[in-house]
Order: C-alpha cells, then sequence, then structure tokens
C-alpha cells in the first residue's frame, strides 16, 4: 500500500481565474515519469471552482472521465449536445472516445468543489458517450466496463466499517473526514494505492467520504 497525502498534490488550476486544481498524478508542467499512472487511473484532481470560473470548451479522447460533485453544482456541456447540473452524490462520465468537446463551470453563486478521474479505456476510438446518474449515495457501485473497472462511494460514521474490495489495483480517495486503513490514518485529500489488496477494511474516525475503484489487472 501506497499512502500519498493531500499535502503532496501538484498545484495546478488559475487561481487568479477562481480555478484551484490539486493533482494526483503527473499532469501539465508537473511532470513525473514515476507517477504516470495506476491500473488504469490516469489522473484524480481536486477541483474548486468560485462563482462564474470554469474551463472553457476543451478537447478529450481516449479517456473515461469521472467526476464526483462534493459541494455546489457543476455545469456540463459537450459536443454530444448534453447540458447538465450536477449536483453533491451524483456520478458524471464522459467517454471521450475518438474525440469530444466540453465546458465544465461554476454558473451558481456558490463555490463549487469536485473530485474528477480520468482512466484509460481497454480499447480506443468509438463514439463518444455521456452518462449522470444524480443522488447516488451509499455503497451502490458504478461499472465502468469500457476501463475495466468500478467505482464505489462509501459514507462512514465513526467507528464504521466498510471492506475494501479485492482487486488486483484499488485506490482509495478521501473526500472529507479522517479513517484507518491498514494501520495508517488518511485525511480529507489523501489517498492510497493497493496492490492485489485481499482481506482489508476501512475504519471511520470521524465521519467520512470515500471514492473507491476496484480496477482488474491490465
Amino acid at each position: 500500500m501506497d499512502v500519498r497525502r493531500a499535502a503532496d498534490r501538484y498545484p495546478g488550476g488559475d487561481l487568479e481565474a477562481g480555478i484551484d486544481s490539486r493533482h494526483a498524478f503527473s499532469f501539465g508542467p508537473h511532470y513525473d515519469p514515476d507517477n504516470l499512472r495506476f491500473g488504469a487511473l490516469l489522473a484524480c484532481n481536486e477541483e474548486r471552482l468560485a462563482p462564474g470560473a470554469g474551463f472553457d470548451e476543451h478537447a478529450h479522447s481516449h479517456t473515461e472521465i469521472v467526476t464526483w460533485v462534493v459541494e455546489g453544482e457543476l455545469t456540463h456541456r459537450d459536443s454530444t449536445r448534453h447540458e447538465t447540473r450536477v449536483r453533491p452524490g451524483g456520478i458524471q462520465h464522459l467517454s471521450a472516445a475518438a474525440g469530444v468537446r466540453h465546458v465544465e463551470r461554476n454558473d451558481g453563486s456558490a463555490p463549487l468543489t469536485f473530485v474528477q478521474m480520468w482512466l484509460a479505456p481497454l480499447e480506443s476510438g468509438g463514439d463518444p458517450s455521456y452518462h449522470h446518474v444524480p443522488g447516488t449515495a451509499g455503497p451502490t457501485p458504478y461499472a465502468l466496463p469500457a476501463a475495466g473497472a468500478t467505482l464505489h462511494v462509501r459514507h462512514l460514521a465513526a467507528g464504521e466499517r466498510t471492506v475494501v474490495p479485492d482487486a488486483a489495483y484499488v485506490y482509495v480517495h478521501v473526500v472529507r473526514g479522517d479513517v484507518r486503513l491498514a494501520g495508517q490514518t488518511l485525511g480529507a485529500g489523501d489517498s492510497a494505492r493497493i496492490t492485489d489488496a485481499e482481506g482489508l477494511e476501512v475504519v471511520g474516525v470521524s465521519a467520512a467520504e470515500l471514492l473507491l475503484w476496484e480496477m482488474s489487472a491490465r
């Protein structure tokens, strides 16, 4: 198990434009050849957008993009004519396939915080697609067969336990709160990269919210 702390994330975004980004993997000017991916996961970005701030239209290809809104409301528009407001507890999945363009903005009056994760597909090409699952809560999994991965969302009370999926690769991201995992305490923004996970549990030290990616061998 490899634990990475929130303070070690690469800074990004544009603070003057109201965009504060924190990257868990090699990203943009912060190139690290030893931190390019883990399993299918290519990026886990914490994004904070001030009211009126956002990412103008930009392109993606050959990437599965999954977004979890923590607080506020995310406005999404893409070249496949989808326009959605994603609220806390909602999962957004944009499959870029051979190519797609999209816009992400905070059009609300309150700050917006979201976690965006990029995964490598098992096969390249194809047509882009979009899925929005509003109000996801509890342990219900979101399967991403295109990347051989499944996202588990877990909410824990203090002292509550949850099982870590047994898998070739598991990525644990703490959205909020504090947890104990394999003898280590993880707080908000911390993550753990686990290879060949078997028989592990996460225990809530306080009320906590977790994102767990269960990924097959590549």
